[in-house]
């Protein structure tokens, strides 16, 4: 393991780019929008460039929480429908035992 680090070393850092669970194409455009407007605002260093840059990133954030309570709400759907469908499979065998 060390020859193979010696020869070809190691990366620098992990990736940049991890998937997120709750990730959707809504929170790209906010967090595309926040990203731009802080260029502009650091490019005209007025205030005006920076309320804009602080509104858009206000909304990401409100975009972010809400994908991610969304998600989590599914998630736990799909759970509790998982959970519904093992009990109710387990109470059909009960019941076709006893006959």
């Amino acid at each position: 393991m060390e020859t193979a680090q010696v020869t070809h070393g190691l990366s620098k850092e992990p990736c940049r780019h991890k998937e997120a669970w709750w990730w959707n194409e809504e929170v790209a455009e906010a967090v595309r929008e926040r990203r731009k407007s802080m260029e502009i605002g650091k490019k005209r260093k007025i205030d005006r460039g920076m309320e804009e840059y602080k509104k858009s990133k206000q909304n990401a954030k409100r975009v972010i929480s809400l994908a991610k309570l969304k998600k989590q709400k599914e998630c736990a759907s799909d759970l509790n429908d998982l959970h519904h469908t093992r009990m109710h499979a387990r109470v059909h065998a009960c019941m076709h035992t006893q006959l």
